[in-house]
């Protein structure tokens, strides 16, 4: 199967409206990604990553045997985290287990270590995602710490872990 990392573009909102509406993804990601996920939220995050590409963000679709699967970015952070950026991802249930994101996050990050000012990437998975931790340590990423009890979710209070990887490191 045929896998890459692309810019945004329409054709791909109705594969994430397929993908994304689905609860085992939400619930491990922030509260801004919706459940249930609609045609109008696949259409606006779409139009939200072409829209802001470049500026200080690497936006890509996940493709795999042509079909948008997933999604993956780096946004590099202000202030005096400007030389960090944060790895965000989410993948499409039936390609979990593949090798798909831990491809997919190391590509993004050489990109983004060319692309952006930045000298570390950094992740925060919450802990009980052991899928999400595995691909971030498979992918060279050191698990910098556990924060307690440091997220809400679903009315639930969760561990964190931050995971770094610095472009000294990256090879």
């Amino acid at each position: 199967m045929l896998i890459a990392l692309v810019p945004w573009e329409e054709k791909f909102i109705p594969d994430v409206a397929k993908y994304a509406n689905n609860s085992r993804i939400a619930a491990n990601l922030r509260d801004v990604f919706p459940w249930p996920y609609t045609d109008a939220d696949a259409e606006r995050f779409v139009r939200d990553c072409m829209e802001k590409e470049g500026a200080g963000v690497l936006f890509r679709a996940i493709l795999a045997g042509g079909e948008c699967v997933g999604s993956i970015s780096v946004a590099q952070g202000g202030d005096v985290y400007r030389r960090s950026g944060e790895l965000g991802y989410w993948l499409a249930e039936p390609f979990w287990g593949k090798g798909i994101m831990t491809w997919a996050v190391r590509e993004i990050c050489r990109e983004a270590f060319e692309k952006l000012d930045i000298i570390r990437i950094y992740a925060e998975p919450y802990a009980y995602n052991t899928g999400s931790r595995r691909v971030l340590e498979k992918a060279g990423f050191t698990l910098e710490g556990i924060l307690r009890k440091s997220v809400c979710k679903r009315g639930e209070v969760f561990d964190s872990c931050i995971y770094g990887l610095l472009k000294e490191e990256f090879a």
